[in-house]
């Protein structure tokens, strides 16, 4: 019984809950004891069923005849560059904001829509922070790609969902089902975080980016591992 709870909807909850209790010969009147189990099946439930959705977007490719992915795209650059206008889709300009090349949809090949989406909702949400780690990864010395680092943050974000690492955190963020908000939320602390790991390390060159990157991945992997960890940008 509770095997198959664990991967119930949201809707047969409750049901299982009382099956749970009845099985285990828990007074129904255990008030306490049944919010705690319905809060924990969806919990776990809801931790699986993110999975699957934050899965499906990285599997949706960038594609640029998509009219709502070219406007997330554009949504990007201006809130990023607002006082200054793309001169055409395809443009060098891109690299001011951290592409490799003159169109950035071949940066999403990995990712796909998921690194968008995670690069604008940082940008949208915490619009000051967003263009002052863009302004900082421009350091003639300690720069980096701004929205490649992004990215591969989002990587980060997602393999650490994938392994089940994310299952404190997001069980102490949210007493019920973890929503993509609270995969967005986490991301955008591992951007503010990565940040400023790299001034304080302060790397030769970006040259050793993956040793730097392997380092914070770590860190990060440590702190989760306490049972009453929460890791999120407060607004």
């Amino acid at each position: 019984v509770l095997r198959n709870a664990v991967h119930v909807e949201e809707a047969e909850v409750e049901k299982c809950v009382r099956d749970v209790m009845k099985e285990k010969k828990i007074e129904q009147k255990d008030t306490g004891f049944k919010t705690n189990l319905h809060i924990s099946l969806l919990q776990i439930s809801g931790y699986r069923k993110l999975y699957l959705n934050v899965e499906s977007l990285r599997k949706v490719p960038y594609d640029s005849d998509n009219e709502e992915h070219e406007e997330q795209l554009i949504e990007l650059w201006n809130l990023l560059m607002p006082h200054e206008n793309l001169k055409a889709r395809i443009t060098k300009q891109w690299c001011d904001i951290g592409f490799q090349g003159d169109d950035p949809k071949t940066d999403f090949r990995g990712m796909g829509l998921l690194g968008l989406v995670n690069l604008v909702y940082f940008s949208k949400h915490y619009t000051d922070e967003a263009r002052q780690i863009l302004s900082r990864s421009n350091h003639p010395k300690l720069g980096y790609s701004y929205a490649i680092v992004g990215i591969n943050l989002t990587e980060m974000a997602y393999s650490l969902l994938k392994n089940g690492a994310l299952k404190s955190h997001l069980y102490n963020v949210v007493s019920g089902l973890p929503q993509m908000e609270h995969f967005h939320q986490f991301y955008c602390y591992l951007v503010y975080e990565f940040d400023k790991f790299w001034f304080e390390e302060e790397p030769e060159s970006i040259m050793h980016f993956n040793q730097y990157r392997e380092k914070f991945h770590e860190k990060i992997k440590g702190l989760l591992l306490d049972c009453d960890v929460i890791l999120t940008l407060q607004n």
